[in-house]
């Protein structure tokens, strides 16, 4: 094994859970209370259009973010826009705690492997990761928004692996989706490793609890 891959929301970021459903409660712990199925609705609008709505190049991950709750806000809200900078500051709390407590483990892997993220976002998520500190450890950034193509599309993965002068035989993909990340590995026969609680995807697949366990199973 020479190239590690990572997913970024849900994987770099928190330990196998997805940004609408970490949002979901800071949005009632700020006193905005929405049923599942609006805020779901509005939450994807505002995630699929973001890159329309916006000039996202060179963005922070801070400021990228903020766009996002401003929007679903927009939607929902529009009178307690003023509650963006609360949700917003609040989300990115809890992914600095985890982006402090896995650079560590990425440092002493990025000297070992290649490493490298395949991601299904906006088109910034290089001035992202270099906003958090993080591009030091990545040879490789396919953001969906850049490489036009989605996971599992094999394409991306592709993309990743030939950035780091890798095939798929070299690789392990971590990821916490089923769907996207382990289904395009699966689909390239790349090893793979699930992280988070949920449901299996295959008896092949690696799985952990939070990022520090990959280096005991490395």
């Amino acid at each position: 094994m020479k190239a590690l891959l990572f997913d970024f929301g849900g994987t770099l970021d928190a330990d196998g859970r997805t940004w609408i459903d970490r949002f979901y409660p800071i949005y009632k712990e700020t006193g905005l209370e929405f049923p599942r199925e609006r805020f779901d609705r509005a939450f994807y609008e505002s995630d699929d259009g973001l890159p329309r709505r916006h000039a996202l190049k060179g963005l922070s991950l801070e400021q990228t973010v903020r766009l996002q709750v401003e929007d679903v806000l927009r939607a929902l809200a529009p009178d307690r826009r003023d509650a963006a900078p609360a949700v917003s500051g609040r989300f990115l709390e809890d992914c600095r705690a985890v982006f402090r407590r896995n650079a560590p483990v990425l440092d002493r892997l990025s000297r070992r492997f290649r490493l490298g993220v395949v991601s299904n976002f906006y088109g910034n998520l290089d001035s992202v990761l270099a906003s958090e500190g993080l591009d030091r450890y990545f040879g490789a950034v396919a953001d969906s928004g850049v490489v036009g193509r989605l996971k599992p599309d094999a394409g991306i993965f592709e993309h990743a692996l030939r950035a780091l002068g890798c095939g798929v035989q070299d690789g392990l993909m971590v990821g916490d989706s089923v769907p996207r990340d382990m289904r395009g590995a699966e689909g390239l026969r790349m090893r793979h490793a699930l992280l988070g609680a949920g449901p299996a995807c295959c008896a092949q697949a690696w799985r952990i609890r939070a990022l520090p366990e990959l280096e005991a199973l490395l």
